[in-house]
């Protein structure tokens, strides 16, 4: 029992700290999303992602590359995963409410839960939007600069 209440103790304080970063998740994505729109109509205009210096070699662009990426493409993986986690704590207490016969208590728990999973996969969802999107205009934006310098 000890065991039990002391798991039961540390994946409670793990919700605060789980929900904040969803919701920082949650507004990453928007802002990338943006930051992704406003990239594809300068990219329209010749503007480029990468930043080509001419000292630059290609181990610092594909560095670049993978920078630009990692955000994205982090966020896409463990979004989900935050949003699970911020589910499955409150339902334990909601539970137990339900079987005490308190049923009105465990549903304000229940919205909340799941209010946490649907931004945690929406956010997800967009951060894996735009880790495509972007990797495949600084993938492109790569092979034109390895052609330009003759690297290819």
């Amino acid at each position: 029992m000890l065991i039990e209440s002391g798991f039961a103790q540390i994946t409670q304080a793990l919700l605060w700290p789980v929900l904040i970063l969803v919701a920082l998740g949650f507004v990453y994505a928007l802002w990338s999303a943006g930051a992704t729109l406003m990239d594809a109509l300068l990219r329209r205009r010749g503007r480029r992602l990468l930043r080509a210096t001419p000292d630059c070699g290609l181990e610092q662009l594909e560095l670049q590359v993978v920078r630009q990426l990692e955000p994205a493409r982090l966020l896409g993986r463990v979004g989900p995963l935050l949003g699970l986690i911020a589910t499955m704590v409150p339902l334990g207490p909601a539970l137990q409410q339900v079987a005490a016969g308190q049923g009105h208590q465990a549903l304000a728990v229940f919205g909340s839960a799941f209010s946490g999973v649907v931004l945690a996969m929406t956010a997800a969802a967009l951060a894996l939007v735009v880790y495509s999107v972007r990797r495949r205009w600084l993938l492109a934006e790569l092979l034109d600069i390895k052609k330009e310098r003759g690297w290819a």
